[in-house]
C-alpha cells in the first residue's frame, strides 16, 4: 500500500505523515479504492466513447477525483468515502450510457442460445470487452470463410441482433479470462485481444496473438486501428479447426426489457409462493482459492429460487441446467460486468412492482471479488444504499479492519462462508 501524502510505503520507516500513515493507513487505502473505481469508470467511458457517446459530467468527476489523490490536497477518510460514493453514482451514469450506446448500435439483447465448441474451418477468436472491435472484425471477415468465436467477456455479444446477424459468428470458446493460455494453445486460431484481461502468451501461440486499441503485451503484434487485415491473413495461414461441439449450450441476453416483460407473471409466482427468493450471483472470476464456492452455492439453491447472473463469475455455473418455474428460467444471464446497470434497473422496477424498497425485496446479492471495475460497481450499489451484500472469496485488497467495520455498519456487508449455511441465513431459515 502506498501513502499519497509522503510518497513512501504506507506505515513504512520512511512514512512520517501524522494521521495518515500510522498502523492502518486507512486514508491511503481509501485513496487506492478510489483509484481502482476510477479505472473501472474510465474503462466503461472509453467503450462508450468508441461508439460516439460521451458524458461530460462523468469526465469532470474523473478529473476532480484524480486531483483529490494529489499530495496535500485532502486526507480525510470521511471525504474519501464521500468521493467513493460519488464515484458509484458516476459509474451508474456511465454504465447506463454504455448500455444505451450498445443498444442504439446493435439492438436490444435477446435471449440467445450460444453454441460452444468449434466448427470446421479457419478461425479467429476475440477476447475482451469491445463490441465495436468485434463488429469491425465480423465485417472484415464476412465472406472470407473464416469463423469468428467469442471468449470470456464477449459472450454477451452473441445476444445483440446487430452482432449475431453475422452467420460466421459461430459461438463461444472457453470460459473466464484465465483459461486463455490453455485454450489458445489447444485451438489453432488467430486471437484478437480487444481490451484488458489478456495474459502474456505462451510461445506456442504468440505468433498468432494480436492486440488492438489500448491493449498491448510484450512481443505481441499490435493493431492500432480497426483494420484487421493482418489478423485475417494469419488466420488464413493456420490449419482448419475440426468440428467439435461443446458439451453444453449457453444462454445469454436477458435484457432489462425482456425480464421486465415478465414482471406481471413474476409477481404472480412470488405471491403464489412458487418463487421464494431471487439471487444475483456474479462478479469476477479468478484462479483464486475459494471460487468453487459459487458453483456449490448455485447447485445447493432450492428449486423455488431464481438466479440472475453477470460478469465472468457466471462461468463457474452457467453450464448448469437449473430448469424453470412455470416458464421463467431459473438462470438468467444478464450480460457482462458493465451490464450491472441491467440488474439495477430490474431491481428498481421490481421494488416499484411490489411497492417496497430494494432492500425489502426477496433478493440477495452474492458477488465474487477481484478489483478495478468491481470496485466501481460495489460503490454504485452502496450509492443506491443496497444492503446485505455477500462478498468473497476474499475481502477487497484496500480493506482493513476499520474499513470493513464501516462497510458492515453502513451497508451490512458480509463475507461468504459455507454455501449451505449462507443460503439458510439469506433465506431466513
Amino acid at each position: 500500500m502506498f501513502c499519497y501524502q509522503c510518497s513512501q510505503a504506507a506505515g513504512g520507516t520512511g512514512c512520517t505523515s501524522a494521521g495518515t500513515c500510522g498502523k492502518d493507513a486507512t486514508v491511503s487505502r481509501l485513496q487506492d479504492n478510489l483509484i481502482f473505481a476510477l479505472k473501472g469508470i474510465s474503462a466503461y467511458s472509453y467503450h462508450a466513447r468508441e461508439l460516439g457517446y460521451v458524458d461530460h459530467e462523468v469526465d469532470a468527476f474523473l478529473s476532480k477525483a484524480l486531483y483529490s489523490t494529489l499530495t496535500n490536497v485532502n486526507f480525510s477518510a470521511g471525504d474519501f468515502i464521500d468521493l467513493a460514493l460519488e464515484a458509484g453514482r458516476a459509474n451508474l451514469s456511465v454504465m447506463r450510457l454504455l448500455k444505451q450506446a450498445h443498444i442504439d448500435s446493435y439492438g436490444e439483447p435477446e435471449p440467445t442460445q450460444v453454441q460452444t465448441g468449434t466448427a470446421k474451418g479457419k478461425g479467429i477468436l476475440a477476447t475482451g470487452h469491445s463490441l465495436k472491435v468485434l463488429e469491425e472484425l465480423l465485417k472484415q471477415t464476412d465472406g472470407t470463410g473464416i469463423n469468428v468465436y467469442t471468449h470470456s467477456e464477449l459472450l454477451p455479444a452473441n445476444a445483440y441482433p446487430g452482432i449475431n446477424k453475422y452467420g460466421h459468428l459461430k459461438g463461444n470458446l472457453g470460459k473466464a479470462w484465465f483459461d486463455q493460455r490453455r485454450l489458445f494453445r489447444e485451438n489453432p486460431v488467430a486471437v484478437l485481444g480487444t481490451t484488458n484481461c489478456v495474459l502474456s502468451p505462451r510461445p506456442e501461440y504468440a505468433d498468432r496473438f494480436f492486440t488492438t486499441g489500448l491493449t498491448g503485451l510484450p512481443g505481441v503484434a499490435h493493431v492500432p486501428g480497426y483494420d484487421y487485415g493482418k489478423v485475417i491473413e494469419r488466420a488464413m495461414a493456420l490449419p482448419d479447426l475440426e468440428e467439435k461441439k461443446g458439451d453444453y449450450v449457453l444462454t445469454t441476453g436477458f435484457s432489462a426489457s425482456v425480464v421486465l416483460s415478465l414482471a406481471g407473471k413474476i409477481k404472480e409466482l412470488v405471491q403464489a409462493g412458487k418463487i421464494r427468493h431471487f439471487f444475483l450471483v456474479g462478479g469476477c472470476d479468478s484462479p483464486l482459492g475459494g471460487m468453487p464456492y459459487y458453483r456449490e452455492f448455485v447447485q445447493a439453491l432450492p428449486q423455488d429460487t431464481v438466479v440472475l447472473t453477470l460478469g465472468c463469475g457466471k462461468y463457474r455455473f452457467n453450464d448448469l441446467d437449473l430448469g424453470s418455474i412455470d416458464g421463467i428460467p431459473r438462470l438468467l444471464d444478464l450480460g457482462q460486468c458493465n451490464d450491472s446497470i441491467v440488474a439495477v434497473d430490474i431491481a428498481l422496477a421490481l421494488a416499484e412492482l411490489f411497492e417496497c424498497g430494494v432492500n425489502d425485496l426477496p433478493l440477495t446479492l452474492v458477488l465474487s471479488w477481484m478489483e478495478q471495475k468491481a470496485v466501481s460497481i460495489l460503490w454504485s450499489l452502496f450509492a443506491l444504499d443496497v444492503k446485505g451484500i455477500y462478498l468473497g472469496p476474499v475481502a477487497p485488497a484496500w480493506v482493513n479492519a476499520g474499513i470493513l467495520n464501516a462497510l458492515v455498519e453502513n451497508w451490512g456487508i458480509k463475507l461468504i462462508g459455507d454455501p449451505k449455511q449462507d443460503i439458510a441465513q439469506m433465506m431466513g431459515a
